[in-house]
């Protein structure tokens, strides 16, 4: 029986969240999100509590009518849900993960102290410290990365090395940071883990992504991933290694560096529904939201396989336009065979802002990326 008497709590109401209540509505599910106001969310769930995110009395009102509790943003309020959780309160993922992934330093620290690969780094606290430690760090470029509050591509720069190490004034950091060594020519991958109560355990299908040079936002992924089987099993078995060695429960994205000698890195670990995993609603048998939405019920997990090959653009704002838009090109695109359009709700776009999601299906990736092609080709955004 399903348990359609079952509240599931949201901290946060934006995209996520809603396509996480649109996978439940199927099965009579209710939700309750906290969330500011006009939240993309906000229109769909079943009960709204105004408020900040870092507010731990809203947070407790949140849970008070909230038989399980999850999250779709990592920057909330760490103290309100580990106060929760020893309470008894049910929160998936744990806040002991949140609390690791919250901070990028913790995060390859993490991955460093269980032999999980990844990138050469070293920790900054304050920009006197960079010179020391870049110099320990092989290659010319770095990235640089603050260690709390970044999001969306926010807090992330690549740097020359000996731009910073010749002029101060190039570090673009102030707060503590952490500096990764920088793999040219990287192909990146992303490969989404659920892993449920009973310890059960399963990933999608590998997807490689593209990003936008400027922004550092996916622009567009393909799933599966143009790689050989055995590195597609190889990337598989390294995010269910993460995600088994953090005892995560939940929806994890592992993204990953594949480079020249195919070796895989892990870049970074997101502990929810994650844009790497958007195409599965139409592409797989079971979507990312759908299979959260289990984890959280105490369901079995869902089958991941994929449906049909497929590819994901996100619809971004373009820049010069800000506030009321239009999306145009819609009818165009429309008329192609194997596309899905899903709009977020968000009344106002600013350059590079995620506004929505093109999913494309089609027979093989020739098929598609002539597809994706004449999508391009038509989309675009006018001012209003």
């Amino acid at each position: 029986m399903l348990p359609s008497n079952k509240t599931i709590g949201i901290i946060g109401g934006g995209q996520l969240g809603k396509m996480l209540i649109e996978a439940g509505k199927p099965w009579n599910i209710k939700y309750a999100i906290l969330e500011n106001e006009n939240a993309p969310a906000s229109a769909i769930s079943d009960i709204h509590i105004h408020g900040e995110l870092n507010d731990a009395t809203k947070i407790f009102e949140l849970a008070k009518i909230s038989d399980v509790l999850t999250y779709e943003i990592e920057h909330i309020n760490i103290s309100a849900l580990h106060e929760l959780e020893a309470a008894g309160k049910t929160i998936i993922p744990s806040p002991k993960i949140l609390e690791i992934i919250q901070d990028k330093g913790l995060q390859k620290l993490f991955f460093k102290h269980h032999n999980i690969p990844t990138t050469d780094f070293e920790l900054a606290e304050n920009p006197t410290e960079w010179a020391e430690k870049l110099l320990k760090l092989k290659g010319s470029k770095v990235a640089a990365k603050l260690r709390k509050g970044g999001y969306d591509g926010k807090g992330v720069e690549l740097i020359t090395k000996q731009n910073v190490l010749d002029a101060y004034n190039q570090i673009p950091f102030s707060e503590p940071v952490v500096l990764e060594e920088f793999v040219e020519n990287a192909v990146e991958l992303a490969v989404i883990v659920a892993r449920n109560e009973k310890g059960e355990i399963c990933t999608f299908p590998t997807v490689e992504m593209e990003f936008d040079p400027k922004a550092n936002l996916v622009e567009f992924l393909f799933s599966p991933a143009e790689i050989d089987s055995k590195i597609e099993e190889k990337a598989r078995q390294i995010a269910m290694e993460c995600i088994f060695k953090m005892q995560g429960i939940g929806i994890f994205a592992v993204e990953m560096f594949l480079d020249k000698d195919n070796n895989i890195f892990v870049n970074e670990i997101a502990p929810r529904p994650h844009n790497s995993g958007h195409h599965t609603i139409e592409a797989c048998y079971t979507s990312q939201y759908e299979q959260l939405n289990r984890i959280l019920l105490g369901m079995p997990l869902g089958n991941t396989d994929l449906i049909k090959p497929s590819a994901m653009i996100n619809l971004l704002g373009f820049e010069g336009i800000n506030g009321a838009y239009e999306i145009t090109g819609l009818e165009q695109i429309l008329n192609i065979k194997g596309v899905y359009i899903h709009l977020y709700n968000k009344t106002e776009t600013k350059f590079k802002r995620k506004m929505g999601h093109i999913t494309i299906l089609g027979e093989n990736m020739d098929d598609i990326r002539l597809k994706v092609t004449e999508i391009r080709k038509h989309l675009g955004m006018k001012q209003l």
